[in-house]
């Protein structure tokens, strides 16, 4: 199958620019020409296209630009593909490759069912999930990626490929947390769960309290039962109409809750409102199609951005104090901090193994620091004040445009994961095709070729 002259867009031409550009605009790509893929067979084609040019292979899905610049690349568009099949008699979702979580949760929630989606119904279900995907059911459930049955993968001989534990099982195990850089994921079959309601929002506490909060909620987080997912989220908020007035133009310490049981979830939350009066509080049971609301994140609006994240191992009373040294309001942070809760069903290895690293981590820390003079110098000074606390390892979904080295790369797997990595990318694409993302080199390759 060829591709028509209309899915491709060369610089210059009408419609290049808004093809090839994400939200984040911290990374400016100029492709070679950008795909907008309608099918897995354009998928292919691309690919193959790509291959005969000497050419290496993005992906864009759902917005996010591409964590590397795209420069010279052929670049697959794949938000056309958005295609959603829930089947409530097997529990699971057939979802396409530029489908946005928002799509799955709305097609499941009439079966009350729901999928493992991210904090934003705006993330796309496909890259979060071969992430490894860490959600607001994660702790009772698991990673995202713990929970495919198979892919269907085009990989860099252009060939489309059905991938799953009986077929291509080295293959499954690196796609599903190794992301992209074994192929272009064109659809995947995941599990859905009986969750109909959570009960789960938001308590907003003003800056005075911050001190509080982070102590009390470390403390509070320590005797959990899996199904309580919980974040922080501490950030100045903009003075602008779209901010709700209670918290317009004022740091929050955002207090962020999902229950996925309906017994005791007020007596649970209890102890959070007791620290003291807050500033708003959405905490209420919810139908689950409204998981969106609890974060609140912003959705399609573009921005830059330079993130970066560390799991860690603990948070005693040294480690929030240092934190808050950084990142509490007193020190007027140029950057924004997220502690989510991990523990639970993520450290449990997945029933068909996979390559998902940070199982050992009872946090995760993200920043997420901006343009401003100072704002990324602010940030790794935090970051490495909270080294005494990390477990040496990083998330790959939660990481920045400034983390794409592959030695930044290897420390979100384990050493013989990592490796065995490298040995299959060495296997499925040797001349390293896919590199356009958080890198993964084939073995004997020691630096990523550019465009």
């Amino acid at each position: 199958m060829n591709l028509s002259p209309s899915q491709i867009f060369r610089p210059g031409e009408h419609q290049y620019d808004g093809e090839r550009t994400g939200l984040n605009r911290a990374v400016e790509s100029r492709p070679a020409c950008v795909i907008a893929a309608a099918g897995e067979q354009d998928v292919a084609a691309a690919v193959r296209m790509a291959v005969a040019q000497g050419r290496p292979v993005g992906v864009m899905a759902t917005g996010h630009s591409p964590s590397v610049p795209a420069d010279g690349a052929v670049l697959i568009n794949t938000v056309r593909m958005d295609g959603v099949q829930v089947n409530p008699r097997t529990g699971s979702a057939w979802v396409e490759a530029g489908t946005r979580w928002r799509q799955v949760v709305e097609r499941a929630a009439p079966h009350g069912l729901a999928p493992l989606n991210g904090s934003s119904p705006n993330v796309g279900a496909v890259g979060y999930t071969t992430g490894g995907g860490a959600g607001l059911l994660g702790r009772r459930f698991g990673f995202a990626a713990d929970h495919v049955r198979r892919l269907r993968v085009v990989t860099a001989d252009g060939r489309l490929r059905e991938v799953g534990p009986g077929s291509d099982p080295d293959l499954f195990w690196a796609v599903r947390g190794g992301k992209d850089n074994f192929g272009v994921v064109v659809g995947m079959e995941i599990d859905l769960f009986p969750v109909s309601r959570l009960y789960g929002g938001g308590l907003y506490f003003p800056a005075d309290a911050t001190g509080d909060v982070l102590h009390a909620y470390a403390e509070w987080t320590r005797s959990l039962p899996e199904h309580m997912a919980s974040s922080v989220l501490l950030a100045q908020n903009p003075d602008l109409p779209a901010v709700p007035a209670p918290l317009r133009g004022r740091f929050v310490t955002h207090v962020r809750i999902a229950f996925s049981d309906a017994e005791g979830a007020a007596e649970l939350v209890r102890p959070l409102r007791d620290i003291g009066p807050t500033l708003m509080d959405t905490v209420r049971d919810m139908p689950y199609a409204e998981v969106g609301t609890i974060h609140h994140e912003p959705t399609d609006a573009p921005y830059v951005a330079y993130d970066r994240n560390v799991l860690l191992r603990e948070l005693g009373t040294d480690a929030v104090d240092t934190l808050l040294a950084h990142a509490g309001p007193d020190a007027q942070p140029p950057f924004i901090t997220e502690l989510r809760h991990f523990g639970g069903a993520y450290a449990h290895p997945p029933e068909i193994p996979n390559c998902v690293g940070g199982r050992d981590a009872t946090f995760s820390l993200f920043t997420g620091a901006t343009a401003a003079p100072g704002s990324r110098e602010s940030r790794d000074r935090f970051l490495t004040g909270m080294r005494p606390w990390s477990t040496g390892g990083t998330n790959i979904n939660f990481a920045g445009v400034e983390d794409t080295d592959p030695a930044i790369v290897r420390t979100a797997y384990r050493p013989g994961d990592y490796t065995r990595l490298t040995e299959i990318k060495a296997v499925h694409d040797p001349g390293n095709v896919f590199r356009i993302n958080f890198n993964i080199p084939p073995k004997g390759m020691t630096a990523r070729p550019r465009p």
